[in-house]
């Protein structure tokens, strides 16, 4: 009896115990808490409820249902260039940037004299604001009066357009990221230079060739920085907006000052990323509602990819990952 009539201020006791450690683990939480509402629930939110408005910023919002969408995906002449060539950047530029700073890391980590002098050199590019480096590099593309194309004529190479060229567009922001590798160098060292040099002897005495060597000792233990390496590359491609728009505006001529006329994705929309067609709808046209339509597609894109990518990294890590 006595241990009944005990009973239920124990169970009183034990739930206050669990509310204390429940309202303490929520007040260590509340930091991020809040700012997951304020910088990523609530604008979320408001997206989509943008997206199904017809609003200038000015007026209030009127329901218009899926006219937006419609608009978009049927009226809109700059969103299927715009997705193209995102996509295209996704697949070619990440990928290059990925080979790039391994092989670049690879050539660090083997170099045995002035190896803090090359890994400086080719950090340098990455520090350098994306405006100033785009304005040089298209400069120095320049099919007239650029040297690189100077230099390809003085011994016999062609000459291309570059910036200039809806061909070689693309390929020459590739280039550009390519140039501003050292982000990725610098994360790929260190994950070189913490593979255990035990495996390697390991593996020459087994008889193992170079690229033996890196397939079986080196990849699996840097394909955990290798999908870090792709996903962020991922997200930041998606977002990709200040040099395609900066090389557009300098290789068309028009660098700066009102009244001057600009064609989005010069040349022939081949530079033209989604983020500067969020930018023009609502920015330029103060078309908020289909803006946040193409921001709800790029972030559904972005997490698609993201979530693939996940589901998939048996294929970057090895089982003991």
């Amino acid at each position: 009896m006595a241990a009944t009539t005990l009973h239920p201020p124990a169970s009183r006791a034990l739930r206050a115990k669990r509310r204390r450690s429940a309202l303490r683990t929520l007040g260590f939480l509340s930091p991020w808490l809040i700012g997951f509402a304020v910088f990523f629930a609530y604008p979320l939110v408001s997206t989509v409820y943008f997206s199904f408005m017809e609003y200038d910023g000015f007026a209030p919002p009127v329901w218009v249902g899926l006219k937006n969408w419609s608009y978009v995906f049927n009226d809109y002449a700059l969103f299927w260039p715009a997705l193209r060539n995102t996509l295209w950047l996704v697949a070619v530029m990440v990928s290059l940037r990925v080979l790039f700073g391994i092989g670049i890391g690879l050539l660090i980590t083997k170099i045995k004299t002035g190896a803090g002098v090359y890994r400086t050199l080719f950090y340098l590019p990455y520090l350098a604001p994306p405006v100033a480096a785009t304005m040089s590099f298209v400069f120095l593309l320049n099919p007239g009066t650029g040297p690189v194309n100077t230099v390809l004529e003085s011994v016999g190479l062609p000459a291309p357009g570059w910036f200039t060229d809806p061909a070689w567009s693309k390929p020459s922001l590739t280039v550009l990221a390519l140039w501003g590798i050292g982000d990725l160098m610098v994360i790929f060292m260190a994950a070189l230079l913490d593979v255990p040099k035990e495996q390697y002897e390991a593996a020459e005495l087994d008889g193992a060739r170079a690229w033996q060597r890196f397939r079986y000792v080196t990849f699996p233990n840097i394909s955990p920085i290798v999908l870090f390496a792709v996903i962020t590359g991922v997200i930041a491609t998606m977002q990709y907006y200040t040099e395609p728009l900066v090389a557009a505006k300098v290789a068309s001529g028009v660098i700066g000052g009102s009244g001057q006329q600009f064609e989005p994705g010069y040349p022939d929309k081949t530079t033209l990323t989604v983020p500067q067609t969020i930018y023009n709808l609502g920015f330029q046209r103060f078309d908020t509602g289909a803006a946040c339509v193409v921001a709800l597609v790029l972030f559904a894109l972005a997490m698609a990819f993201t979530a693939i990518l996940m589901r998939r990294r048996s294929g970057f890590m090895s089982a003991e990952d």
